[in-house]
């Protein structure tokens, strides 16, 4: 117990003489003034109101400015982009593997990841809806609607955006519940529905502005957040949102990457950063901007925003993202398949 005392003492002398206060100062010296917060296409704007608020934040527990800078593109784009070295404090994605190949390629991710934060992870949630043009005029209203002659839909490729696939799966999810599971009617369906899209883009926010600025197609599909933004930008199109019969839950889970933090010295302010999502204040903003929260509260209070509709997970109908992605979306998987002779 002396030894402890005699070691706290000389600490706390150390810290006031003018050598620990130099220290000191070389050591606050060498944390990051920024962190990059690399994320998913669609979310640039969120993030660009979280920012300031998490910021100030900080600013007020530490006395410390932090300047959050964003990187945003297709989401399984962006994680390419960190395994070849996009230096991200943080990811904050909108598919789990997105951040899973973040460990398994580049050990950059702890293995426990989703064990870091509540929800696995995942602050907040959406599903895909439709924006059709003012009156509907291809009377869309489910996905049934969508493999109609003529009808042209737009969404991303599901190859390079997380975006797609969560559409992609929601369709085929609704295929096997109209077919009873039956594979082929399901393959066929999807054949179809693949078959009215005119161009894949490479991310959501390219997808929108091919349907919104090029005005082409009659639907598009995106994130309920997306649609419900874009209505809220264009008041004078009177496009109109249409939520299915049922979507697919899309989660958009978080992580520090590890090798980065430790390299920069920014693990503190980039887990406060991502702790911060959870808080009242950033779930608020989040409802605001018509992401679904898991704060009882704040969804409560939001409710009206948000339509009933019936989810289903990919771990329910399709046995996890590991096993979704090895049978629709790897080389020569259902995905390619459905494709061919398009």
């Amino acid at each position: 117990m002396k030894k402890i005392l005699l070691g706290l003492v000389a600490a706390a002398v150390l810290t006031a003489s003018p050598i620990g206060q130099a220290m000191a100062a070389a050591d606050a010296a060498k944390e990051p003034t920024s962190i990059l917060n690399v994320s998913y296409d669609v979310s640039r704007e969120l993030f660009a109101k979280l920012n300031p608020v998490f910021a100030a934040e900080w600013k007020a527990k530490t006395g410390k400015t932090i300047d959050v800078k964003q990187s945003h593109g297709g989401s399984s784009k962006q994680a390419r982009a960190v395994l070849e070295g996009l230096p991200a404090d943080v990811v904050t994605f909108n598919q789990v593997t997105d951040i899973q190949v973040l460990h398994d390629r580049g050990n950059l991710v702890a293995a426990d990841w989703q064990q870091k934060f509540p929800n696995n992870s995942s602050p907040y949630y959406s599903l895909p809806v439709f924006l059709v043009r003012a009156g509907n005029p291809k009377k869309i209203k489910d996905w049934g609607d969508l493999t109609g002659k003529g009808v042209q839909v737009i969404f991303p490729n599901p190859k390079t955006s997380g975006n797609a696939r969560y559409t992609y799966l929601a369709a085929t999810a609704y295929a096997y519940e109209k077919f009873g599971g039956d594979n082929e009617k399901s393959r066929t369906f999807m054949k179809s529905f693949l078959g009215n899209v005119p161009v894949f883009d490479t991310g959501g926010r390219a997808a929108t502005t091919t349907f919104v600025d090029r005005a082409i197609g009659d639907v598009l599909i995106t994130f309920e957040a997306e649609v419900q933004s874009i209505r809220r930008e264009f008041p004078d199109r009177k496009f109109e949102v249409v939520v299915p019969s049922v979507s697919l839950q899309a989660e958009f889970p978080v992580a520090v990457v590890d090798k980065v933090v430790d390299r920069r010295g920014s693990r503190a302010v980039a887990t406060a950063y991502l702790t911060f999502l959870y808080s009242d204040k950033a779930q608020t903003i989040l409802a605001e901007n018509y992401n679904r929260v898991n704060n009882p509260a704040v969804a409560q209070r939001f409710a009206k925003q948000f339509p009933p509709v019936r989810l289903v997970t990919v771990d329910k109908i399709f046995g996890g993202w590991k096993k979704a992605t090895q049978d629709h979306f790897a080389e020569g998987g259902i995905l390619d398949q459905v494709f061919v002779n398009r």
